[in-house]
């Protein structure tokens, strides 16, 4: 608008309303640039000066832009551009809405062009589809004698007014004319008609869609979450405690089976080792000087792969050393290497021998051996723990229950020692010293050390002591 405009002067300028075209383009035809003929770098001249020189249209449209300069179109907002045109008129009009059937009649500002129109925001009323039933479908499908044909009417009449929105529906039940239901009632008797209805209309040989509702299952769920909620400070810590031991149960449960797995592996492999002597003992001249042979014919002896340590395979071409399959692994701790050396000095053996073949493979199954006896020592001495600690809780209950009478529970541990003795006296050996007599002599397993080294914590230990503690004071006592 201009000062011609304000005037209400006559313009040369076309009268036509502002369209997004006019705003946004100038309605002029875009100049086909024509391509430029084809031109020769002069000679004597580089490449790159000429390149910065000339504009050539097969590489780029346009020459690189000496001072930055706005284009009508590109990446950013294209400006409207305001012209002198009429815009589009406006007129406060009445309107009405389609979803309403009140007939309610509204104003609102639209354009001249849109009068008459249907209302844009009327399509996004969506109704719910209730179905319905005559008298002879009520008598023949849908009678039930816990509801009657006017609250059944009544109920279908809510649901759609309120878009089965079942928690307003059971609000404005009308309980002074009908008998009260709960929300689950309700929906089951809706969702019971809809299926009725849809099997008894549903073309022949097509199976229609039914509802699914459970409602005693909705009953027992709104049951234990109203139990839920109803929960007292003292039950829920209850609770909380309940919880908590079954955690501790269930791990005390795997510490308990993997020390089952363990020790399984331990007698196994003390089996195995067992097995393995009986057989070379078996073994025959003929198949030891067969086994030369092949020695000396450039073979190697398989060696059985020991259960405690894995020394090292050389299978690779080349040459090494025979001492480096003697070396321990580094998954050994000091603690089996410190055993081992015990062994070895007892026995009074070299710690590192010469490295002949058959020195090598009876080393490596000798520290294979005090390896294996280093384990099933340990497992024994936390098997005799764990036997102590119950004896202790055995004689506590018992002083409980007695009212302060104590009596000595005697456990028979010879089957447990037994057993423990078939694993260890299988690769136990006597070492007796020069001239000793033989109530001097002591197995090989003495001469380990496990102190200490126990996988029990030494607080269990503490409590164990002051629980012997205060059963030998009560025994005093008394």
């Amino acid at each position: 608008m201009d000062v011609r405009d304000i005037l209400e002067l006559d313009s040369n300028q076309p009268n036509d309303f502002v369209t997004k075209e006019s705003l946004m383009n100038d309605g002029k035809k875009k100049k086909i640039k024509k391509p430029d003929p084809a031109v020769k770098r002069p000679e004597g001249m580089h490449r790159e000066l000429w390149g910065l020189l000339h504009s050539d249209s097969r590489y780029q449209t346009d020459a690189a832009p000496i001072v930055p300069s706005d284009t009508k179109q590109g990446y950013k907002q294209m400006k409207a551009r305001i012209g002198s045109s009429k815009v589009r008129p406006w007129k406060w009009m009445p309107f009405t809405n389609p979803a309403r059937k009140d007939g309610a009649i509204f104003y609102h500002w639209g354009r001249v062009a849109d009068e008459g129109k249907d209302y844009p925001f009327a399509r996004f009323n969506k109704t719910v589809d209730i179905p319905t039933f005559s008298d002879l479908e009520y008598q023949q499908h849908l009678h039930d004698d816990k509801w009657t044909r006017q609250e059944t009417e009544h109920l279908f009449d809510l649901c759609k007014r309120f878009e089965i929105r079942f928690v307003v529906v059971h609000d404005r039940w009308d309980r002074e004319r009908y008998k009260a239901y709960s929300i689950e009632d309700l929906k089951e008797r809706y969702y019971n008609i809809c299926n009725i209805l849809a099997k008894v209309r549903a073309p022949q040989g097509s199976e229609p869609k039914i509802k699914a509702f459970d409602a005693e299952h909705e009953r027992r769920r709104k049951l234990q979450l109203t139990k839920l909620f109803e929960r007292t400070p003292e039950q829920v810590e209850e609770e909380e405690y309940l919880i908590g031991e079954l955690k501790k149960i269930e791990l005390r449960k795997k510490e308990r089976e993997k020390k089952q797995q363990d020790l399984q592996k331990l007698i196994t492999a003390a089996d195995s080792n067992a097995d393995n002597r009986k057989a070379d003992r078996k073994t025959t001249k003929k198949k030891l000087q067969a086994k030369e042979l092949k020695i000396k014919d450039g073979g190697a002896i398989a060696n059985p792969e020991p259960g405690g340590i894995k020394f090292p395979d050389f299978k690779a071409s080349g040459t090494s050393l025979r001492s480096q399959r003697m070396k321990l692994p580094a998954t050994i701790g000091q603690k089996k290497t410190k055993a081992i050396e015990q062994v070895l000095e007892e026995l009074g053996l070299e710690f590192n021998p010469m490295p002949t073949e058959e020195i090598v493979t009876s080393f490596n199954s000798l520290r294979q051996d005090i390896v294996l006896l280093y384990e099933l020592k340990l497992a024994m001495a936390t098997c005799q723990y764990e036997m102590q600690t119950l004896k202790h809780r055995h004689d506590q209950l018992i002083a409980n229950r007695s009212g302060g009478s104590v009596t000595h529970s005697q456990f028979k541990a010879s089957s447990l020692d037994s057993f423990i003795e078939d694993i260890i006296g299988s690769s136990s050996v006597e070492v007796s010293y020069g001239g000793s007599s033989p109530s001097k002599r002591k197995f090989l397993v003495d001469t380990i050390d496990v102190v200490g080294t126990s996988t029990t914590p030494t607080k269990k230990r503490k409590a164990a002591i002051e629980q012997s503690n205060i059963l030998k004071k009560i025994k005093q006592k008394m």
